[in-house]
């Protein structure tokens, strides 16, 4: 207990931890008065960003869902196109990498086998690589051509918590800084962008306070055999990474869909024994969240009109969508591409849980590794 900090499990106190673990891994990387973003341990130079074409991203599980949002922070700030693949399909489909390519590594322990080999074949192929890891002097670290460190510090539990939100934050700081390199944020979007980033870990702060909301729909759905997790664009691998969580530490059966795609098949599960978590949070100050916004208003009816059970996520505020789902998790407001760090702080919290009720080992779910260094 006294290595848990008073806390029942790691993974309760990995997630308590990660107001200080965003607010660590921006430390010393950003200046609010002039917006600029500092990348210290980086071998590319800043022509070589500039000139580069496409980033390539390769990772798996957690650091993969991380690296799907990553896209949309990148492209929407940076406006350079990104590809993301897991790490272990990547190199067995002899993919295209051009010299004008970045390729980025995404793992928390640095030695994951699989992402180790996909950093080898991008090297080979003339690329140059970029990793962000949890570790220093790990193997993937060490064959990069820069590192963003994320400062989560060490992480226990096997299901990835202070880590995912450290590597969220680290890749929109990547993404401004290559926004600011390539001319697509002017300094005060910029220092717009960093002001923000700022509050989050005070948001997370408030968010955790609310933990016994969390824990209050567990008891509800503790009996659930399946679930469904819904979201669209940056939303999207949230949706993934909250099933992730539940499934890896509970065992329920819990899948995460993009939204959009429910008429295309899944809408064929839904019936009154279904919990549905749908994200549907929004940015005022952003035309296309709020279109964005409606379209998933639009999915949250539809499983409502099936009988299914809705758990939805938005942002406070938002009062018309009491009327719409059966429980409200409300996330403090922030910029589209912040979103997604609040987000995935109660789907943490309702998979724990529900882990626990069920009698499960939270920290040390069966048949799973803490780092993966076998294919």
């Amino acid at each position: 207990m006294a290595e848990k900090g008073g806390f029942k499990h790691f993974m309760l106190k990995e997630i308590y931890e990660q107001p200080r673990a965003v607010r660590d891994t921006t430390l010393g990387r950003v200046s609010q008065e002039t917006g600029h973003v500092f990348l210290d341990e980086m071998e590319i130079t800043e022509a070589e960003f500039r000139a580069a074409k496409k980033i390539n991203i390769a990772a798996c599980g957690t650091s993969w869902h991380a690296a799907q949002a990553g896209k949309f922070m990148i492209e929407r700030l940076a406006r350079v196109p990104v590809e993301v693949d897991y790490a272990s399909e990547w190199r067995y489909r002899d993919p295209i990498i051009a010299s004008d390519t970045i390729t980025m590594l995404i793992s928390q322990s640095g030695e994951t086998a699989d992402t180790i080999a996909a950093q080898r074949e991008a090297k080979a192929k003339g690329s140059k690589t970029v990793a962000i890891c949890n570790v220093v002097g790990s193997m993937i670290t060490r064959e990069s051509g820069g590192t963003i460190y994320t400062h989560a510090g060490p992480e226990i539990g096997v299901a990835s918590t202070k880590a995912f939100t450290a590597q969220l934050t680290a890749l929109y700081l990547f993404a401004l800084y290559l926004g600011q390199l390539r001319g697509t944020l002017s300094a005060e979007q910029a220092k717009d962008a960093i002001q923000e980033l700022t509050r989050i870990p005070g948001k997370l702060e408030h968010l955790l306070t609310q933990e016994e909301d969390c824990e209050d729909l567990a008891k509800e759905y503790v009996r659930s055999q399946d679930f469904l997790f819904l979201g669209r664009g940056i939303h999207y691998p949230i949706a993934l990474e909250g099933a992730l969580k539940l499934k890896e530490i509970s065992y329920i059966h819990a899948e995460g869909y993009p939204a959009g795609e429910m008429k295309h098949g899944p809408n064929a599960l839904i019936d009154e024994n279904l919990p549905v978590v749908i994200i549907a949070t929004r940015d005022p100050k952003d035309v296309l969240s709020l279109v964005r916004y409606e379209k998933t208003m639009s999915n949250l009816k539809e499983v409502k009109a099936r009988s299914g059970k809705v758990i939805a996520l938005a942002t406070e505020g938002d009062e018309e969508i009491k009327e719409a789902a059966d429980h409200v998790l409300y996330i403090p407001p922030a910029p589209e591409e912040l979103l997604p760090i609040l987000e995935i702080v109660p789907l943490q919290l309702l998979a724990y849980h529900i882990a626990v009720r069920r009698g499960c080992d939270v920290d040390q779910p069966r048949n799973l590794a803490k780092s993966v260094t076998v294919e």
